[in-house]
């Protein structure tokens, strides 16, 4: 199995700060908007979006952590028990603006549990949704609003986020062909 890096930290870092710009630029109200990362690592990028976010407006800006696991279709199929993790959303959602923030967008299975997870907090005016990776093969008609990077994969690649609040490695992304 051959595996390349197909981003490394400044590329992670570029992306990020780009796509901050772009939704400073996009939304003319940051006090309609609230960033939800997905467990484990869109949590981590929805800190790092924020936190620019929060930079650029000179606005705080709300900010909650999603887990998903009781709403995946796959849960009796995977084989390994899950590994429960925090959901914190303390605000209300409804009329709000959220940006769902993860990793990878595969076969969008993971961002249809999340908008049903989410949509249990409320009614948001929208959502929209940043993944740091699109690598193709949807299984579900979703589409990233805001992605950094996307690659054409085959159902049987691997791609790995690496992010060094995790994994305790420089933060990059891998791809792996069998």
């Amino acid at each position: 199995m051959g595996e390349q890096v197909i981003l490394n930290k400044q590329d992670i870092e570029r992306i990020l700060n780009e796509t901050a710009e772009k939704l400073y630029r996009e939304i003319p109200n940051v006090e309609d908007l609230a960033i939800v990362g997905i467990q484990t690592r869109g949590v981590e990028l929805a800190t790092r979006l924020l936190s620019r976010l929060e930079r650029l407006s000179g606005k705080t800006i709300k900010f909650g952590t999603l887990d998903i696991t009781f709403y995946r279709d796959d849960i009796a199929t995977r084989g390994v028990l899950p590994v429960i993790k925090e959901t914190k959303i303390e605000f209300n959602i409804t009329k709000k603006t959220i940006l769902l923030v993860d990793d990878v967008l595969f076969t969008g299975r993971t961002t249809k549990a999340a908008l049903e997870t989410l949509t249990t907090f409320g009614r948001p005016q929208a959502i929209r949704l940043f993944v740091l990776v699109d690598r193709g093969n949807r299984e579900l008609p979703i589409q990233p609003d805001y992605f950094g990077f996307r690659i054409e994969t085959s159902v049987e690649d691997k791609v790995r986020v690496r992010l060094n609040i995790h994994d305790n490695t420089e933060d990059h992304v891998t791809l792996a062909n069998p």
